[in-house]
Parts: structure tokens; sequence; C-alpha cells
């Protein structure tokens, strides 16, 4: 904006050169029958119908403005449009019953239109528009793109709406967001709303000061003035900028929320005013709650906390998610506002000693009482004066805070770090609000305890997960299991883990609740049931997207995520990250997508895709480092070490994942260390460090005896099998192949396999070693894990074969009668030319042959066909001697 006034028919505006000059572009592409869409947001009071007024009034052909019906019914918005573009009632009604039918409402307004005609339309608040006519409405601008057959050509759509609604897409429209005004600006305006008599200077300059540059915050203020207070001779309010005011300029948003999200967003401005006279104010402009109902004994309503509704107000632009996971207003008046439209008994709220109400203040800004700076320590803040705002001190709300209060302010806190922060700062935040709220709000104080252990949990902290199940003295039914349960795994006391957890899982797991049935996932995940949990994960996940839980679907993605990766459902998992990552990034939560770039990363490592473990490996260490995601940090590390094991780097394998299996603060997550030694043993025992990969297995075999995870009897086998002297690994390796059929997991089974096959080649049983090398070869190229299928093809060639398929009897059948025509030539020293020379073909022709039978044979170079050939040869003079031997009888 460059602070310039525009004057004509229509209303005069203040610094609104940029949006004037596109309302300007607007009517240029009518006229030139392009037409257009032009949408524009504000917040309340910012002008976006002074916009639509004046852009009605400049246009030079006929303009209407439609303004949204205050009945709001199926197709009221869509009734009142065309009632303002049709002659007579009797075309609205048909133009209506047209647009509601095939024809649509892009071909209904040019029925109405004529070619001639150049045509403004101005809709007004489209955010209070039924459902039914904003669907027609984006459907009709997307056919005026262009590519529909009812396109109004010289029709353009000039559209306003609140700051917070979402504007649908639609191709080549041009946004603007309305913003404060200049100091010049606004002061022009002061001038006009005071046309009569101009206010005295000090009177001006606190108006000015205290409106920020909005200018329907100014207006409204200088309404409520009288002459006097404008000339000075009376005190002005303090503030000048007070409830009354915000209530009237944003009364309308707030009261066409619901009740849950207006109390929400009181709270984020209680966390924000209180946190603002602390040392760490970013981190206090935090929040967290959600609905629930007020109690009969006059207790503050239930407001059980959860980030859902604070993701949906994050993504409706009601609130802001700044550096660090903190969220605050970018309108401060809207969470003033917020806290002002609040019950006094919800906000703890009770009266500052000092004046009476209606009690006339000092003019004289020097004996500015202690009661009066709260309001301006506010207006300190809606200028973003923080400086000014931590001297003059919190609000008296703030200040009076009831201990509910407070612990909602700390729990919003909490919520804030766990999406996006610190995880044991959360924890600790958490813990502190649940002590706050024990007794008082017990709903909110068992969350609280809850996500506090998540937090724990999340770093890898078992005293912090004990700490925070030991606080929920007063917990009930399944609540009391999941808490009862989890404490007894983690002090390995498994046979009362075993039943607590399992009345969990059968309760909360037939219930509809996706918070319930995550909790029962978590806790089948815990008895080691991968199956079970991810079909629990995956019950909680359709009932969010059901119940449009849109910030609850990364973490029901999260959890789904590493359920199917612990089953070996290794795709799934990969698809379910994926997904996941792009609503934890949409929604903020920056602590889910570095455990999805964690799971990806592990997905990546089976997949033999190096780049790709490199990259969410990356990522994910990046948030987990600073933000103290112990279970994060162990996945990528191991992916990482996984990676670099199949491509035969077992050395460096090993020195990664001897921290991962260490016990203590400084070793990997409690509930990984474990699953990491049988790939911490297969990479010890590569690099030579057998003494440690002992010591190691014989820890694991303690852990594979407590039953806590199916595959961990078959991965013992093979921890032996490699730790084995003599002919003992023979049996070992059979023995985990046997177990592996049991309990599923295919990719670990061909690691199984592959090694088995490895041992054969080097004991100089090359013959043996081939049918555990191709089985294994098998079961990778159908998981798509191409590093570890080219580390089995090497193992192959080094048995004497090309490949796991080249020297199969069925594989000469495989390739057409030109490929084989072309490989022997090719095995016989012919180049590409000599091949196409000899067989009449183009040189392209070969080699795209040559590509064809590399794929089909498994193999890389033409140097390998010899031996291919030479497979073919023997093959089919050993079926030529079988068949011969029976006629000679």
């Amino acid at each position: 904006m460059s602070g310039a006034t525009h004057t004509a028919a229509g209303p005069r505006l203040y610094d609104r050169t940029a949006e004037l000059a596109a309302v300007a572009r607007l009517s240029a592409r009518a006229a030139a029958g392009r037409g257009g869409v032009l949408l524009v947001t504000g917040n309340p009071g910012e002008g976006r119908t002074s916009l639509l007024s004046r852009a009605a009034s400049d246009f030079p052909g006929t303009a209407y403005r439609v303004a949204a019906p205050h009945h709001r019914g199926p197709w009221s918005a869509a009734r009142a449009l065309f009632a303002a573009l049709a002659p007579t009632p009797a075309a609205a009604r048909r133009a209506l019953r047209l647009a509601r039918g095939e024809g649509g409402l892009a071909r209904t307004v040019a029925t109405l239109v004529t070619e001639a005609q150049t045509v403004l339309i101005c809709v007004d608040d489209l955010h209070l528009w039924d459902a039914h006519s904003r669907a027609a409405l984006a459907a009709a601008w997307r056919e005026a793109d262009g590519r529909g057959p009812g396109r109004p050509g010289r029709v353009g759509w000039l559209v306003s709406a609140a700051r917070h609604h979402r504007f649908p897409e639609v191709p080549g429209a041009e946004t603007v967001r309305l913003g404060r005004l200049t100091t010049a600006g606004a002061r022009a305006l002061l001038g006009d709303l005071c046309a009569v008599a101009a206010p005295a200077p000090p009177v001006g300059e606190r108006l000015l000061d205290e409106a920020a540059g909005h200018p329907g915050v100014l207006a409204a203020t200088v309404r409520r003035l009288t002459a006097a207070q404008l000339a000075g001779t009376q005190p002005l309010p303090r503030p000048a900028v007070d409830d009354a005011v915000l209530a009237e300029v944003y009364g309308g948003l707030l009261e066409r929320l619901p009740a849950a999200s207006r109390r929400l967003l009181a709270t984020v401005a209680v966390a924000v005013l209180a946190g603002r006279t602390g040392a760490d104010c970013a981190r206090a402009e935090t929040y967290g709650v959600r609905d629930g109902g007020g109690g009969a004994d006059g207790r503050a309503p239930s407001a059980r906390a959860s980030a859902e509704p604070l993701e949906g107000l994050v993504a409706d632009g009601l609130l802001r998610r700044r550096r660090g996971g903190a969220v605050g207003f970018d309108d401060p008046f809207l969470g003033r506002a917020a806290l002002a439209s609040a019950r006094p008994s919800w906000r703890g709220e009770t009266r500052a000693p000092g004046p009476a109400t209606g009690a006339t203040p000092s003019a004289d800004p020097s004996a500015e009482p202690v009661a009066d700076r709260p309001a301006a320590g506010a207006a300190a803040l809606a200028r973003g004066q923080g400086h000014r705002a931590d001297r003059l001190g919190p609000s008296a709300a703030v200040r009076a805070l009831s201990p509910v209060a407070r612990g909602r302010a700390q729990l919003v806190r909490g919520l804030a770090a766990l999406a996006g922060g610190p995880v044991m700062d959360a924890h600790e935040e958490l813990l502190q609000a649940a002590e706050l709220l024990r007794g008082r709000a017990p709903v909110e104080a068992s969350d609280a305890r809850f996500l506090a252990m998540e937090a724990a949990w999340a770093g890898g902290d078992v005293e912090g997960c004990l700490a925070a199940l030991a606080g929920g003295e007063d917990a009930r039914g399944t609540e009391r299991d999941f808490a009862d349960g989890l404490s007894a795994a983690l002090t390995v006391r498994l046979d009362d883990a075993r039943t607590a957890l399992t009345r969990v899982v059968t309760g909360d797991g037939a219930t509809d609740d996706p918070r319930l049935l995550l909790r029962a996932g978590s806790a089948a995940l815990v008895l080691g049931d991968t199956a079970t949990a991810a079909r629990v994960h995956a019950r909680a996940l359709v009932r969010a997207r059901a119940e449009h839980r849109t910030a609850l679907l990364p973490r029901a993605l999260e959890q789904l995520a590493y359920a199917e990766l612990r089953a070996g459902r290794y795709s799934r998992a990969a698809r379910t990250a994926r997904e996941g990552l792009r609503t934890a990034e949409a929604t903020g939560q920056h602590n889910v997508a570095a455990h999805q770039h964690a799971v990806l990363a592990l997905v990546a490592s089976v997949e033999g895709d190096g780049t790709a473990v490199t990259e969410h490996a990356g990522r994910a260490l990046a948030t987990a480092g600073p933000h103290g995601l112990v279970q994060a940090a162990t996945l990528a590390e191991w992916a990482l070490a996984r990676a670099e094991l199949g491509q035969g780097l077992a050395a460096q394998a090993a020195a990664r994942l001897v921290p991962l299996v260490r016990p203590g603060p400084r070793g990997g997550h409690f509930a990984l260390r474990m699953l990491v030694v049988p790939c911490f043993v297969e990479a010890a025992v590569a690099a030579g460090r057998d003494a440690e990969a002992r010591e190691a297995a014989e820890e694991y075999a303690a852990w594979a005896a407590l039953g806590v995870d199916g595959p961990a009897q078959a991965q013992l086998a093979r921890c032996r099998a490699l730790l084995g002297k003599g002919e003992a690994p023979a049996y070992w390796f059979g023995e985990a192949v046997r177990r592996h059929d049991s309990c599923g997991n295919d990719f670990e089974r061909a690691r199984t396999l592959l090694a088995y096959g490895t041992w054969l080649r080097r004991r100089r049983r090359p013959g043996d070693a081939r049918g555990p090398l191709r089985d294994a070869l098998v079961t990778f190229e159908r998981a798509a894990a191409g590093g570890w299928a080219e580390h089995t093809r090497s193992e192959l060639r080094a048995t004497g074969g090309a490949s796991g398929g080249a020297t199969d009897p069925a594989a000469p059948r495989e390739l057409t009668p030109q490929q084989q025509r072309i490989v022997r030539l090719v095995a016989r020293g012919a180049t590409n030319q000599e091949v196409a020379d000899h067989l009449s073909l183009s040189p392209r022709t070969v080699d795209h042959h040559l590509r064809g039978v590399f794929a089909r044979l498994g193999i890389r170079s033409r140097v390998e066909l010899p031996g291919v050939v030479d497979g073919w040869d023997a093959d089919r003079e050993a079926r030529t001697v079988a068949t011969a031997r029976p006629e000679r009888r």
C-alpha cells in the first residue's frame, strides 16, 4: 500500500492503491471479454464492503452488489444473487431452477447477461453464504476460466470474505489481502470521521495509537466518544479501545463461531498475555483446549485438551503458528475480543481493586492508575510493542486467573511444544497443568497426564512416562487399565501388563471414538500384537476422517504407519506415512512430520533407495535433535545403518548401531533398542566385532523369551546362526526360516535366506547356496527391495550363476526367439553393429532388445551373457541325457 487516498463517487478509501489497481485489472479483463475473479480477504472492519462499494461505483459497465442473505438455508444466497440480476421475481425463480439443474450457475448467469453488457458482480461476505450456493459459484468460476461451455466472458466477479474463510481453488483468480492503514492513512480517516470538529491533538494521537491502524476499530471508537471527549475537555475512557468497541467490530465474527472455538481463542489470548510478562514470551503464545460443557456446580466449562480444534483455527487463519511451534494471533484485537466475550466464570475473572465501575479516571496520563495499565499493555501488544507491554504488566484478568485458567494456560503451552517444540518441555508443562487441574477439571487433568506420557515416550524417558502415569489415582475403567498396564510394561511386570492392556484393546478397540481407538492400538503395540494394532489404528483413521477431525489425522496416520512398519507391511507403511507427512506439515505438527520422515527412511532402506534414506533420515534428525525426539532419531539412524548394511558397508553400519543398542540415556529409544539388535548382530559379525555381537544377542535372547514381539524368536535364531561355529549355523538358519514362516514378515525371512545362502557359499557349497539365494531374490523383488535384490544377485553370481533366474531352465522361454539369437551372438563377442548387420536390424533395435534381456534375466551388462548361455546349454544337455536313458533300457 502506498498511503495514497482515493476519491470518487463511491466511498473514500485510504491506503488502498494496490487493491484498487487489482480491481482495475479485473474491470479491464471483463471489458476485453476475458472475465475473471478477484478475491478480497480481510479481518472485520478492515474495509471489505467499502472496497466493493467503491469498485461498483467506479465500474464503467453494469455493477451488481449481492450481500449475504439474513436467512441461511440451502440455495438462499443463489436466490439473492438471481434476485439482483434478474429483471423480475419470476425470472429470478426460473434462473434458480436452471442453476440447480444441469445448466449450472455459469450458464444461468450467461442467460441473464447479454453479450453486449460488461458486468461486475460484487459478492460480499462469501463466508456467510450457504454451502450449496458456494459450491455452485465455485463451479461457475472454473467455467469462467474458459474451459466450460457456459463461459460468461464479459462478467467479472469481485468477491469478499473474512480472513478465516478458505476460498475455493479458482484457476487464474487473483487474491488481495486487506491490511492495516499507515499512520498517514489513519490520520486522514480520523479527519473524515471528525469532519465537524477536529479532535484535540493529544486525543487524536491517543486514538491513532490505540487503534493501531485498524480502520474499523478507529471508526467504532470515534462513534462512542462525545464531542467533549474529542475536544479534550472530558477525559477519554481507559482504554479508548475497550471491550465494547471490540465487540462492535468483532462481535459478528465471534458469534458465528462455535462456543468451543470462542473458548479456545480466549484461552490462547490468556496464554499470550500471561506469557508476555514472563521470560519466555515466545513459548507462551501457545494453545490447546477442546469442547466441553459447563457444569451445574458453577465451575468452568470442561474444555477437553486436544490440539485438534486449535489446528483447525490455525488452518482457518484465526490463529498463526510461529517459529518453534508457538501459536498466537495475527490480529491481537481478535484475541482481546475473544477474551472479552468469554464468561467471567470461565476466565476466572475477579474485579480488581480500584475505583468503582463508571468512575471517572484522571485525564493526566502520568496519573494512570495501576489497574488501568493492563489495558494500555494490551494496546501496546496490539501495536506489536512487546517491550512496552512488558513494563506495563498483565491485564487484571490475567493477574486474577483461577487455578483452572492457569492450568489451561499451562495446557496450551504444553500442547504447542508437543506439536512442534521440545517434547520434554511439553512433558513438564503438561504435568504442571495436570496438577493445577486435578480435582477442579478432572477430564482436562486426565488428558494432560496422558499427553505428558506421550511426550516422555517420544523423548525416550521411562521415568517421565511413569511419572505421568502415576498421577492419575482417580482414573477409572480402561483409562485406569491403560495407566496400570503401561506402567507394568515399563517396569517389566509383563503378566500384569498383559491383563490390563488386553482389557484396553478389547474395551477401547470396540468404540467409535478415534482417541480411544488410538489408545487401544497403542496398547496392542505394547503387547506385540502388530496385526491388531494396525487394524485398530486403521479404524481410528476411518473414524477421524468420517468426523472431519482434520487435526487428529496426522496422529492417526503416524500411529498406523508405525504399526504397519512393525507388521512388515512396508508398502502400506510408506503410503500411510506419505499421507501423514502431508497432513502433519499442513497443520504445523512438525514433531509428527519428523516421525513420518523416519518411517519413510526405514521403508526406503528396505527398498534399497539410498538417496531417499539419506533425505528422509536427514529431515527426521534435523527436527529430532533440537526437539529431543529420541524415538524418531532412533528410527532414522536405524534406517541409515540398514541401508549401509544393504550396500555391504558392514563396519560403518555396526558403528552407527552401537549407540542404539546400548542401555542408558545415551542409547537408543527404550522401546526400539531390542528391535535394532538383530540388525546390529548381522553388521557386527560381518565387521569382525563378534564379542559385542554376542553380548547383544544374549540380552536379546532374554528379551525374546518375554514374548512381546512375534518375529523375535525367528530373528534370535538368525543371530545364533551368524554367531555359530562349524555346522551349527545350518541348524539355526533352518530354524529361523521355520519360525519366520509362522510369524510373517517376508522381508526379514528373505534377509535370513540371504544370510544362509551367503554362509553356504563361503563354506564352498555353491550348489546348496543357490536355493536360499533364489528364494531371497524372489522375495526382495516382490517387495521392491532393489538394493537387497542386487546384493542377492551378486551372491548368486558368486555361486557360478549369472543371476537368480539366468540359469533357470525356464529362462530361455521367457525371451523371444529374436532376443535369444541376439543373446547368443553377443555372448560370442559380437558388437551391436555386428549383430544388427547379421540379423538385418538397426543398432538401436539391438540395444532395445538387450535392455529387455537384462531386465528379464536380472543382469547388469553384456559381459555376463556368456555365463547365461553356458547355463542354458548345460541345462539342455542335462534334460537330453535324462530323456535318452529310458530309451536305452
